[in-house]
């Protein structure tokens, strides 16, 4: 936890925050922080700065805020990923989310198991949850735009081609294109399939939406080393 991560709920007074539960042992058991001790703090969807400790025990911690920085840009990104496997979730997820990128689609495939997408992982709430330890780990109070696309030929006939008005589609996909491309200033648009690869007709209909293929060379990664390695190069 880079970032000690605040939300409304937690404000009880004019620059000051009470926090319990997971950010209190945190804050006590890696920070080991004292009474005095100044935490990077920031609110969830606004500014970023110190918080004070005020108070510091076993039922709360205390903070003096002065929120005075504003986050980090988001990155002009639109990731389509095709649902992994629900233990690779929650790492994608917080990836995504630690990256900077601006929007996440967890879009179905058909190389991706119809169970996936009943795990509970899928949850909102669960979901929400992979978020914020992927903005408390990168020191960012901006969630992520996330949607779950269950139906592939909708999503790709329908809305894509919108997505991909005035900006750069990048289809992920090993032996379909050349290396990718470094990319600073029209938004991006990436789509990353299965661990086993788009089947052809999914990479045929990303294509002819307006995607660009590229790949990483031979190896076969793992969807988060993937994901990771890409917006190294892109951005």
């Amino acid at each position: 936890m880079n970032l000690v991560l605040l939300f409304p709920e937690d404000l009880v007074a004019p620059g000051r925050a009470c926090l319990t539960g997971r950010r209190l042992a945190h804050v006590r058991e890696v920070h080991r922080a004292g009474i005095g001790a100044d935490l990077s703090v920031g609110l969830l969807g606004g500014m970023m700065g110190r918080g004070r400790v005020l108070r510091l025990d076993d039922e709360v911690l205390e903070l003096a805020l002065t929120l005075d920085q504003a986050p980090p840009p988001k990155l002009p990104l639109t990731l389509l990923i095709a649902l992994p496997r629900p233990k690779v979730l929650n790492r994608v997820v917080a990836a995504a989310a630690s990256l900077g990128a601006a929007r996440l689609v967890l879009l179905n495939a058909w190389k991706v198991e119809k169970a996936y997408w009943g795990s509970p992982r899928l949850k909102p709430e669960h979901l929400r949850d992979q978020l914020i330890l992927g903005l408390e780990q990168a020191k960012d109070t901006a969630l992520p735009e996330l949607r779950l696309a269950r139906l592939f030929r909708p999503f790709v006939e329908d809305e894509l081609p919108g997505l991909l008005e005035g900006g750069t589609g990048l289809l992920a996909h090993p032996g379909t294109g050349g290396p990718a491309p470094k990319v600073l200033a029209a938004p991006v648009t990436l789509a990353i399939g299965p661990e086993g690869g788009w089947i052809e007709a999914e990479t045929q209909s990303l294509l002819k939406a307006g995607m660009r293929p590229l790949d990483l060379g031979p190896r076969i990664l793992r969807t988060e080393t993937a994901l990771a390695a890409l917006v190294g190069k892109l951005f």
